[in-house]
């Protein structure tokens, strides 16, 4: 028999007759670098796999093709690469103009760390107009630019569309000073600043914490065997997709859901010690077919 994990979101609603792929959401997914192709092929597999209509990753040029290499039906925009393979600076003016095509944005899956991406992360928070979805070295460096040491004083400086914050506690503490030990006080500053940025923070971990500010709830699917390398960058491709057709915190309930679910069919299948990200993948059509239907 499957798992059964209490309580499943709802399901999106059954598409349309007549709808197309741009009705489902162009998301981008802005990552990878020399060493880290994988990183962010994961996040936009998974981003088709949970229904987005079109997926393209934007890369370094240097491992643009790698990461084409992992799924046909995913498209790669190759970029200027600096000498450590990491999205360079020169690149920000022709990916900012075509990130203009996007309905969401994922950054930071195998993206680097560097001074100047540092920059590109802050600015894509702070005024990217569609919703955007950070994880990784998005958020070290979110956490390098001290973005939350600061309170907004007022809407007008508040990001300019929903942002979804992926972190797991280690990232949580970068970005908040609170050790990765002190879980209740983590969630706590979690509801905090989700409230403050009217953003939505997934508190990952046993019990993965999603957060609005206004309501919260502690995801229950999941196991030990997702404790492997690619787990978060498949979560946020799901994330990213779900984005596109329903509220933020919606969003990233039923993406942790599912992203858990998917895991729990895969340890069953093939037990926790032998689980890997790619196995989420593989698993995410039977999670979805989980969700209470609409």
């Amino acid at each position: 028999m499957s798992p059964s994990p209490p309580d499943p979101p709802q399901a999106s609603p059954q598409r349309a007759a007549a709808s197309h792929k741009g009705d489902y959401g162009r998301v981008w997914i802005v990552g990878g670098s020399r060493g880290m192709a994988g990183a962010a092929a994961l996040a936009g597999r998974a981003a088709l796999r949970s229904g987005a209509g079109l997926v393209t990753v934007a890369a370094p040029d240097c491992c643009a093709d790698v990461v084409a290499q992992f799924e046909p039906a995913m498209m790669t925009r190759p970029f200027a690469s600096d000498r450590a393979g990491r999205l360079s600076s020169a690149s920000w003016r022709q990916l900012f103009q075509e990130l203009r095509s996007a309905d969401v944005i994922a950054v930071g899956p195998g993206l680097g760390r560097s001074r100047s991406l540092t920059m590109m992360v802050e600015r894509l928070f702070r005024s990217a107009p569609c919703p955007v979805v950070i994880d990784a070295d998005g958020l070290n460096a979110l956490a390098d630019a001290r973005v939350f040491d600061q309170t907004p004083a007022d809407d007008s400086t508040l990001p300019a569309a929903a942002r979804v914050l992926t972190p797991h506690p280690g990232e949580f503490a970068g970005l908040t000073g609170i050790p990765a030990a002190e879980r209740v006080e983590q969630c706590r500053r979690a509801d905090e600043l989700a409230a403050l940025w009217k953003m939505v923070i997934v508190l990952k971990g046993h019990g993965t914490w999603v957060t609005d500010g206004n309501q919260s709830i502690a995801n229950s699917t999941g196991n030990p065997g997702m404790a492997t390398g690619g787990s978060g960058d498949v979560l946020t491709g799901v994330v990213a997709a779900q984005l596109a057709v329903a509220d933020p915190f919606m969003a990233a309930r039923t993406a942790t859901w599912v992203h858990g679910h998917a895991g729990d069919l895969a340890a069953q299948a093939s037990g926790q010690t032998s689980l890997t990200a790619s196995d989420l993948i593989d698993y995410l059509p039977a999670a979805f077919m989980g969700l209470d239907p609409a």
